[in-house]
């Protein structure tokens, strides 16, 4: 076999190989796993052993890692939270990018570069890459204040710095003129309205109608992906800043614990940005430091302007807004990498003739040294802030939360389990969602009916399966719906129950019909009564509707919080409308309930006024209506609750959640005095069933 090897099948062989050894041979010496591709890239490349050629192939495998890195910030970028905190990542990434380009333009031109050359430099040095990112998002802190203001600050730092490329470039060719300035600024301008305009709206109507097959939603992902990228590309900027507005476009569509996301993750983590990392290993040329002594000098002081520069702007940010020490290291740790605008910057100023052959393996050898340093300190700070999080109270954090999810409709099955698997908490993701199917019959005669049962329970493990959600398939055959469900909620401890509803309304006897009506009378559990006839992703807010007295149910604070990491989780707003109460408590005991999202009150006398005024006016077409309900002659219930479903079918008729949080006293499923429920067969399904 001759060398470089250029068999396609044997490239791509040697490169799973090193995906799969290179992390594990790394932790075993405590460095994160993410450096072994780059250090296997070092040795195989054509600076080392040269096994492998720094080819087409691996320029563009390694463009696409770079792409997905990129884009999946976008996606899992808190944007409430980056709202709230946009003038910290504003500030932030001002000082994260002036500080060192100050420092790489004065060390540059000590060095005896030109003023163009050093303000090249200066601008490769303030630019960071989020390579430390994934390690932050597995560990659980993609979501804390410092990681947002540090992703924020990364969309400032690298347009600025592949902006002064572009102005670099231009003056290096002569071209800096009037009409160059203009067609930057606008294409500029057309372009980012273009991906946090245009995009966001054509995502919300293809989500809401064809939103429902897997591999189309993964299509259309990568779609805009790339496509955003060339268009970046037509407006003279990087693909890099498309990406990342294209996952800023998407982010509320992608549900971060979905299907779709777990897709996107795991093609990223587990080929495309593997091979960016190799790619990047195989530029390094050690072999320079020893053949010219000054290299030695350039590299320790872009090394040096780098680590001081990145190191301070945190420090300064942490002081003004009160970050603590863990939370200030881990910016150092998102901030001080460099690859993604660093690489593309210093391989164009090497093309145009401002920068020799000695920079480039200077640069090289920073990025080494900082994709080792930076993913170092997030693996430590970030599994730090995690188990710090975790130390704070929450509510009923130490009680097994298990979700019962009765299906009857397997055209609301995938609505229904996404739900359960949104309103989950976050310390419970080990206990399985219980999908479970009561075939109403008598035992003889009855495996038809099971198979049947079986086989739409089996899709719905298979949708779970994608989102890696851990699930447990229940069939129970008992001649009653209700006792079939009771039962599987006692032998299964089940805590919560989340069932579909058809929204037909039936006899005056019955609210909303017989058996969810018997199964909020027989259980204690939490349930939730759902009518989803929108994608959940294509929600924008939540509104609340808490009547009077609901805060004095045992209940209540669960049922908030699970509202709240439901709002967080599809990056939506909360909309609390308080019927009769004090809504300064109800803004000061929210307040107090982790997660926060954005969070609006508004109070009002009565229902009607509910009804007649504040429905009228502030209902919108993207709102899931919930309805903090109670069980008749429970704390908190009143007889307008039992005209309430009647009311949400009216003003919201496909888009709904009545919730019964759990009560504190358990009630005896098999009645007051050991008696079985009642026995009629109940041959018509009123839950989930159309």
């Amino acid at each position: 076999m001759s060398y470089p090897i250029t068999e396609p099948v044997v490239i791509f062989a040697i490169a799973m190989v090193i995906f799969f050894i290179s992390p594990l041979l790394m932790e075993k010496i405590r460095i994160p796993g993410i450096i072994g591709p780059i250090v296997a890239g070092a040795i195989i490349g054509p600076n080392g052993f040269h096994l492998l050629e720094r080819d087409q192939t691996i320029e563009l495998l390694g463009a696409v890692g770079l792409l997905f890195i990129i884009f999946i910030a976008g996606l899992e970028l808190d944007i409430d939270g980056f709202k709230k905190y946009q003038n910290r990542s504003l500030v932030f990434g001002s000082i994260s990018f002036g500080l060192p380009l100050i420092l790489g333009v004065v060390i540059s031109m000590l060095l005896g570069y030109s003023v163009v050359a050093a303000i090249l430099i200066g601008s490769i040095i303030g630019s960071h890459t989020l390579l430390a990112y994934p390690i932050a998002s597995r560990l659980g802190v993609a979501k804390n204040k410092a990681v947002t203001t540090a992703v924020g600050g990364t969309l400032l730092t690298d347009t600025f710095a592949l902006l002064i490329l572009a102005v670099v470039t231009g003056v290096a060719a002569g071209q800096l003129s009037f009409h160059f300035w203009v067609q930057l600024i606008v294409s500029l301008v057309v372009f980012v309205l273009l991906m946090l305009k245009v995009v966001p709206t054509f995502s919300r109507w293809f989500f809401r109608n064809y939103g429902t097959e897997g591999v189309t939603n993964f299509t259309f992902v990568m779609v805009i992906l790339f496509v955003a990228g060339t268009l970046a590309i037509v407006a003279g900027l990087a693909p890099i800043i498309g990406a990342f507005l294209a996952g800023l476009a998407l982010n509320r569509y992608v549900l971060e614990h979905g299907t779709l996301m777990n897709r996107i993750r795991f093609l990223g983590n587990g080929l495309f940005i593997p091979f960016f990392l190799l790619s990047v290993g195989m530029l390094m040329d050690l072999s320079v430091l020893f053949s010219n002594p000054q290299a030695w000098l350039v590299t320790g002081a872009i090394l040096a302007a780098v680590l001081i520069g990145k190191a301070i702007p945190p420090l300064i940010v942490s002081k003004i807004y009160h970050y603590t020490p863990t939370e200030q290291k881990l910016m150092i740790g998102l901030t001080v990498p460099q690859a993604a605008a660093t690489l593309a910057s210093t391989l164009v100023g090497y093309e145009v003739g401002l920068l020799d052959q000695v920079t480039v393996n200077a640069v090289i050898i920073m990025i080494l040294i900082t994709c080792i340093t930076g993913p170092y300190l997030v693996e430590k700070y970030a599994r730090r802030q995690a188990l710090q999080e975790e130390a704070l109270p929450q509510a009923n954090s130490n009680i097994p939360e298990r979700i019962l999810i009765p299906i009857a409709n397997p055209d609301t099955m995938e609505a229904l389990i996404d739900l359960a698997h949104s309103i989950k908490h976050a310390n419970t993701n080990d206990q399985p969602i219980y999908p479970l199917s009561v075939v109403e019959q008598d035992m003889e005669g009855a495996k038809e009916q099971v198979a049947q049962a079986e086989r739409m329970l089996g899709h719905a493990q298979l949708y779970a399966a994608g989102a890696e959600m851990p699930v447990r398939i229940l069939t129970k055959v008992d001649k009653d719906i209700i006792h079939g469900i009771s039962r599987a909620i006692i032998e299964e401890r089940i805590s919560t129950v989340v069932i579909g509803w058809n929204a037909k309304l039936s006899s005056n006897h019955f609210k909303l019909g017989s058996v969810l009506d018997r199964l909020i009378d027989k259980t204690n559990q939490s349930i939730l009564i759902t009518k989803l006839g929108r994608p959940l992703e294509t929600t924008s807010r939540i509104v609340l509707i808490v009547p009077f007295g609901a805060d004095h149910k045992p209940g209540f604070q669960d049922a908030v919080e699970r509202i709240k990491i439901l709002t967080s989780r599809l990056n939506a707003r909360l909309h609390v409308v308080i019927i009769k109460g004090m809504q300064e408590h109800y803004e000061n005991y929210f307040k107090k309930i982790r997660p926060n999202p954005p969070t609006q009150f508004y109070r009002v006398e009565d229902w009607q006024e509910l009804e007649n005024d504040h429905v009228n006016k502030h209902l919108k077409t993207d709102d899931l209506v919930i309805l903090l309900s109670a069980r008749k002659g429970t704390i908190g219930w009143h007889p307008e609750l039992e005209e309430a479903p009647k009311y949400l079918v009216e003003i919201v008729p496909d888009n709904f959640i009545i919730y019964y949080p759990t009560e504190e006293k358990e009630i005896d499923l098999r009645g007051s005095k050991g008696m079985s429920v009642p026995k009629e067969v109940l041959r018509s399904s009123d839950y989930d069933k159309e």
